[in-house]
């Protein structure tokens, strides 16, 4: 005899403590959920989420309540022909001989000076000492600016984070993120000014001299893609650096296999982006009515996509609960590129334009932290746990080790 289930609230205390079994239940029994609180129909099949981010008709209109008031208008807002040019200006900076050249030399400093501060005692924490500063500090010092700045663009960080992911409408939440996006345009437009004026070789500059089809980014269009650099970038590269060690502590036969062959470090990053995401939700807004799992949405609803659901669809993965790094069904020649078999960066036309940043952050952090900590464990007794509904990773990750001479 089968028990029959209630659609799971995504706002509930039991879905924060353990989405994933929530996500099981909706796969199965409720792949469309109306959720009055949150205004939203809730999907979570693989198949249905790929084509939200895939196909023209789901829109990111969404981004226009959801983005703009706390970063301005962004990439992620535009479409056409607006959005393939502004993404023409920006993505050049996140690939190719810029990304090797320029910036590599920038993210492997960014990890050596954080690991420098708990090298040799023995233990760190590496979601306070390590991951939550890595990404933001290798974006501050990839825009040129000073480093006694980095401690205020952790905490803009911070607060934006909370205001993207205030599914419950904390007011203090919301005014702490509007108030962020009016601290941070006083900071960044009297330096985008001047950087037009004296360039450099950073990508703040570089910014500000790229040019498309005659198309120039204006100093609020640089602001604004700064913003959601610092939270898209820093987010995902956080919480995925964090829950790869996890999950690896969790397998230490993978863990050893890893630290045999640094060139395993792709495959357990795509992994920990299938088997436990950065970030579990990505809405879309339909422009015309569509059939998904489940029954019908109606146009200009909006659409919340459990990529922490469909990451973990049985129908497109083979046992799919289990944290595997060679799993023959997740590409990692594809794993950071639109192709990719998983869902974390999105796919199509909005698919992440600092995927190939995010992986070259974690191969080298990941790699430092291992060369840093040969016989890595977890604190005794310690049982990592993870936080978060919007974005998700470890709240700590507490380890000790022999310091390497």
């Amino acid at each position: 005899m089968t028990t029959a289930h209630q659609a799971p609230d995504i706002l509930s205390s039991t879905f924060a403590a353990d989405p994933y079994a929530a996500y099981r239940i909706m796969r199965d029994e409720f792949p469309l959920i109306w959720h009055e609180p949150m205004q939203s129909y809730l999907i979570s099949r693989y198949e249905d989420v790929e084509r939200a981010f895939r196909e023209p008709v789901f829109t990111s209109d969404n981004y226009d309540w959801q983005l703009e008031p706390v970063h301005g208008r962004t990439i992620l807002q535009m479409s056409g022909r607006e959005h393939s040019v502004r993404r023409a200006l920006v993505a050049p900076a996140f690939r190719g001989r810029t990304l090797d050249e320029q910036f590599l030399p920038v993210i492997e400093r960014n990890a050596r000076e954080l690991i420098d501060g708990f090298r040799a005692s023995g233990s760190a924490d590496l979601v306070a000492d390590f991951a939550t500063r890595f990404p933001v500090n290798v974006i501050a010092d990839m825009l040129g600016l000073d480093k006694s700045d980095f401690e205020k663009f952790h905490g803009w960080y911070t607060s934006i984070i909370a205001f993207l992911g205030n599914l419950s409408q904390d007011a203090e939440v919301a005014e702490a993120g509007l108030r962020t996006r009016e601290e941070f345009a006083a900071y960044m437009l009297p330096i985008i000014r001047e950087r037009r004026e004296n360039p450099g070789g950073d990508l703040l500059s570089t910014l500000c001299r790229a040019e498309v089809e005659g198309t120039r980014m204006s100093d609020e269009d640089i602001k604004a893609f700064c913003s959601l650099l610092l939270a898209a970038g820093g987010e995902t590269t956080d919480k995925a650096i964090a829950s790869i060690f996890k999950n690896l502590l969790a397998h230490p036969e993978q863990l050893s296999a890893v630290r045999a062959d640094r060139g395993l470090i792709p495959r357990a990053f795509a992994e920990t982006l299938r088997y436990s995401p950065p970030v579990h939700m990505i809405m879309r807004q339909p422009s015309e009515d569509v059939t998904l799992s489940g029954g019908v949405v109606p146009a200009g609803s909006t659409i919340t996509c459990l990529i922490g659901a469909a990451n973990r669809d049985g129908q497109r993965y083979a046992d799919p609960e289990t944290f595997d790094i060679f799993r023959e069904d997740l590409a990692t020649t594809t794993a950071f590129s639109a192709a990719a078999d998983h869902l974390a960066f999105a796919l199509g036309r909005h698919f992440c334009v600092g995927a190939l940043l995010a992986k070259a952050e974690v191969e080298a952090g990941v790699g430092q932290l291992l060369d840093a900590m040969p016989d890595l464990r977890l604190q005794e007794g310690f049982t990592p746990a993870e936080q978060g509904v919007f974005t998700r990773g470890p709240d700590a990750l507490p380890v000790e080790f022999t310091p390497a001479v």
